[in-house]
């Protein structure tokens, strides 16, 4: 697939620190550029500042110093523990949540969009399950049906929070192949523990642990990633 990049960024961190209840630096003077189709790891340990980073380009945490400029639509994959498995909604609802934007006063979502549900489940071989209570589904077609969900509405920005957390193999390696075929048309950012998925993935990789590194996938190594996790205590967040 070609690729979109140019020389404007769709992401940019400009010195950006950030605390929670001013304490602890999760994040200390991070700057760096994601440009347009580039498909970016964001590794780490336990309190790095992972998920932190991927709120604060969501707009859901602010800043304490620094500047964050984002350019295009995103759709935003999260770990799917944080989705509520008991709400009584099936899977083609849950993907079709992914436009709630457009539906009207009356609760309606616009003509196609139910179409486009369908094509997305199709995409992931979930169609049979369209009809399925979210809470019936195993992890990975929970994951998969929330990835549909974020691309429904076509963003040019895909977030995705550990996408193959706590997930059988299979469905992790459909996972990965699925976003290597996205490779260079939308610009992805994967939280992952996963060094090997993302050596073979991803283009660049970007290291928060609590300061910020950029690298290439061949520097990222199982040595470094033990020693890397043995670094941060203390902190409060991902």
């Amino acid at each position: 697939m070609t690729s979109q990049k140019n020389s404007h960024p769709v992401i940019s961190f400009q010195n950006v620190s950030f605390t929670y209840d001013g304490r602890i630096n999760v994040i200390k003077g991070a700057s760096f550029d994601v440009s347009p189709g580039e498909f970016i790891g964001i590794i780490g340990p336990n309190g790095g500042g992972k998920t932190t980073a991927l709120k604060l380009m969501l707009g859901f945490l602010k800043p304490k110093e620094g500047k964050i400029v984002l350019r295009g639509k995103v759709g935003y994959v999260p770990q799917a523990r944080v989705y509520d498995h008991q709400f009584p909604i099936t899977l083609k609802e849950v993907v079709m949540t992914g436009s709630l934007s457009l539906m009207n006063l009356f609760g309606k979502y616009p003509k196609g969009v139910s179409d486009k549900a369908e094509e997305w489940l199709f995409k992931f071989d979930l169609q049979d399950l369209k009809d399925q209570a979210i809470g019936s589904l195993s992890g990975g077609q929970v994951q998969k049906g929330l990835i549909a969900r974020a691309l429904i509405s076509d963003p040019e920005i895909l977030l995705l929070d550990e996408p193959t957390a706590n997930i059988d193999v299979m469905f992790e390696k459909q996972i990965f192949t699925f976003l290597q075929e996205l490779r260079g048309v939308k610009t992805i950012l994967v939280v992952t523990h996963n060094f090997d998925a993302i050596a073979q993935s991803a283009e660049r990789v970007i290291c928060f642990q609590n300061e910020v590194s950029s690298m290439q996938p061949k520097e990222v190594c199982n040595h470094f990633s033990i020693g890397m996790y043995h670094q941060t205590k203390g902190s409060l967040d991902d």
